[in-house]
């Protein structure tokens, strides 16, 4: 599985960070980064609830 996001979509919100620190971080510019685009299994839970609870529904998981 691989996390896409809209970044047009994007604002940020941090919610994602704040399910999967690992994964996703928000800098002091408001800027997300993946930090791991393909998680490993054992984090996909949390991806996963991550991804259904970004407010701006930007994030996304696909298979590859």
């Amino acid at each position: 599985m691989k996390i896409v996001v809209d970044y047009e979509v994007c604002e940020a919100n941090a919610v994602c960070m704040g399910l999967a620190p690992e994964v996703f971080e928000v800098d002091d510019q408001d800027n997300l980064w993946v930090l791991m685009p393909e998680p490993p299994a054992e984090l996909l839970d949390r991806v996963r609830h991550a991804v259904r609870s970004c407010p701006k529904a930007a994030l996304s998981l696909v298979d590859e």
